[in-house]
């Protein structure tokens, strides 16, 4: 039986990150799943051919069906699941769209979900998900209100489906770093260049979360930074947190 991986979101810089780590595992292929073509061609030419480009849209459903039955046709042992991709937007509320409201929800929360559901059967004792929450997965966050929203359901629901899955030697993880050193955080807002606390790199991210799966951990944190922050938000009242973090972007706003 053919030993799989699959990372969503593979073409950006933390899911090119777990293909790198996961290319050195024991697979025989590794699907990298993402809607641009190019970069994930690109992954194949940097590891090799067992780096299998499928270019999908997870917020549509006939995208996720395609996989439902690629992986019905082949019938192989996936060890990994990783659910990376996700959208984030740091702005009012009042200022999303209905399409963006819709698309941050379908991607980071139904999506993972689905396509969760989708690859269980085809798991075995030992496989791994790892679903990419955050550390505003803790508490409220306003002006990322809707990103931290889905990344507290992210997390809340991996840890869940973990307590479901342990009979059968399965782990689920929720990765929650803090700010990661990527494309997707603005340089400037407003043209004040923004300081993100405790940014840490991709790489970092990356190892920790595999190490923690492969102990069968439910959360992974991966800096002395957050791991405070976590703490922090357990202590204090969350409206004292959500002033403390007000005060912070107040100049980016």
């Amino acid at each position: 039986m053919k030993k799989i991986a699959i990372i969503t979101g593979a073409s950006g810089s933390l899911g090119s990150v777990f293909v790198r780590e996961l290319a050195k595992e024991a697979l025989d292929e590794i699907w990298v799943i993402g809607r641009n073509e190019q970069r994930l061609f690109a992954l194949k030419e940097e590891f090799g051919e067992k780096i299998i480009p499928l270019c999908k849209d997870l917020t549509k459903k006939t995208d996720l069906v395609s996989l439902s039955a690629a992986l019905k046709e082949q019938n192989p042992s996936l060890l990994w699941l990783i659910n990376n991709a996700g959208i984030a937007k740091m702005a009012p509320t009042k200022d999303f769209s209905i399409s963006e409201t819709e698309q941050i929800i379908d991607l980071n929360c139904k999506a993972p979900a689905i396509l969760t559901n989708i690859c269980i059967p085809y798991m075995q004792e030992g496989a791994k998900i790892l679903n990419i929450s955050s550390a505003s997965a803790f508490q409220p966050v306003p002006y990322i209100n809707l990103y931290a929203a889905t990344k507290a359901f992210k997390r809340s629901y991996s840890r869940a489906l973990n307590a479901e899955l342990k009979p059968y030697k399965i782990t689920v993880t929720a990765v929650c770093p803090g700010w990661i050193d990527t494309d997707m955080l603005p340089k400037e807002i407003n043209e004040k260049k923004v300081r993100f606390p405790g940014i840490v790199s991709p790489e970092k991210v990356v190892k920790k979360a595999l190490k923690d799966a492969k102990k069968g951990k439910d959360m992974s944190v991966c800096s002395i930074y957050v791991k405070c922050q976590h703490l922090n938000v357990k202590l204090l009242p969350q409206r004292l947190t959500m002033k403390i973090w007000l005060q912070g972007i107040k100049k980016y706003l």
